[in-house]
């Protein structure tokens, strides 16, 4: 599992648009990378939207909001444009990022065990180092809790 101190792992993965996006082009500002299930399911709609309601918050911090799931570049094209959007939604359909930032887990659903994305926020310093780890977080308070710490009233 990652965790605060190490190294970013880098990635290059689609953005909605079908550009080549990867982690090293945001060295010099902050980088919020969250991990989250699916497009257009409540939880991750809810998440989606708190993150586009702070966004002047993270940009007057010089902070990118990164988002990752397993979505095609056309579902996130989709679902950025039906909630306006206005920040980074990477494709991950082999995983290669979510397998590498350990969010890739066991779930546990009204009883059924399956594997999927647990959704986890990573702060990522201007280094690329790993400075918080957020696992499991609430897709209601999560954007908040974000902007709460980077402003430092954590």
């Amino acid at each position: 599992m990652i965790e605060k101190g190490m190294k970013a792992p880098e990635f290059t993965l689609p953005d909605k648009d079908g550009n080549e996006v990867s982690l090293s082009q945001f060295l010099g500002k902050k980088v919020v990378l969250y991990f989250y299930p699916k497009d257009n399911t409540p939880g991750c709609t809810r998440q989606a939207c708190a993150f586009a309601g702070a966004y002047a918050g993270f940009r007057k911090l010089d902070t990118a909001v990164i988002g990752i799931s397993r979505d095609s570049t056309a579902s996130h094209q989709r679902f950025a444009e039906k909630h306006s959007l206005p920040f980074i939604l990477l494709s991950d359909p082999e995983r290669k990022a979510i397998e590498a930032y350990g969010v890739w887990q066991e779930k546990k659903n009204y009883g059924k065990v399956s594997m999927g994305v647990v959704r986890s926020t990573f702060i990522i310093d201007e280094n690329g180092i790993i400075e918080k780890v957020m696992p499991k977080v609430k897709p209601d308070t999560n954007a908040a809790e974000i902007l709460a710490y980077l402003e430092g009233k954590e």
